[in-house]
């Protein structure tokens, strides 16, 4: 299910926005907008994370779990 929304956006935003999509780099403005925000709220729970290991006690597993989180590479778009 989708929900319409109305967003105010700069007009050079906008602009970028319809550049994409007129070169073919999205497929609508609402892709890109999702993507971005798919790649945010990743962020923000990355940061978290990151928040909560660092105050936790040395920790065997979650140490060989960080060291082969730095090896894999993003999963980001």
């Amino acid at each position: 299910m989708t929900i319409q929304i109305a967003v105010r956006l700069a007009d050079e935003t906008v602009q970028r926005l319809d550049e994409l999509v007129a070169q073919g780099d999205a497929p609508s403005r609402a892709s890109v907008i999702e993507r971005a925000l798919a790649r945010e709220f990743r962020r923000l729970l990355a940061e978290r994370d990151a928040r909560i290991l660092a105050s936790a006690a040395a920790d065997a597993d979650l140490d060989a779990l960080a060291e082969y989180a730095a090896r894999t590479g993003p999963d980001v778009e």
